[in-house]
């Protein structure tokens, strides 16, 4: 699968994250923001899919799970990729599908968890994308707000 950006996503590779990893972590280009998504499940600890804050390394995410998840040790499988392509992309190619059959084999109704963490990652990219094109903090613009372009004649 080609993106706009022309960047070549190999799905038969990313569906075989998607099936296999216990934790699975998605970044995007206009914020932030990971989609983690734990695929484990115990008595008292259901899967757990949420936009969280990103952290410097590996290590530090370790961290965050033993304190977020502690009842579950280490994870047997850890991924993490950046989504080149918007998140609109995301969903309405149903890129995501398989990993929420799994969530639903493993705790049925948990494909609700996934589609709201969508939906917030989905509202972080249209504001994202506003900060942009405002030229908000960390972007540039072409023209600045108030001046307007010079007379071509």
């Amino acid at each position: 699968m080609l993106t706009e950006n022309g960047i070549q996503v190999d799905l038969e590779a990313l569906n075989g994250v998607l099936e296999k990893g216990d934790i699975i972590t998605i970044g995007f280009t206009l914020f932030a923001e990971r989609m983690l998504v734990d695929t484990r499940s115990n008595a008292t600890d259901g899967v757990f899919c949420e936009i969280v804050e990103p952290v410097g390394n590996v290590q530090e995410r370790y961290m965050w799970l033993g304190k977020h998840r502690s009842s579950f040790g280490a994870p047997e499988g850890f991924a993490f990729f950046v989504w080149p392509h918007t998140v609109r992309t995301l969903v309405k190619d149903n890129v995501l599908g398989k990993l929420r059959d799994r969530l639903e084999r493993i705790e049925p109704g948990s494909g609700r968890k996934l589609d709201a963490a969508l939906a917030e990652a989905l509202r972080k990219e249209m504001a994202g994308m506003a900060i942009a094109i405002n030229g908000g903090e960390g972007w540039a613009t072409v023209w600045q707000r108030g001046s307007a372009p010079a007379d071509p004649r």
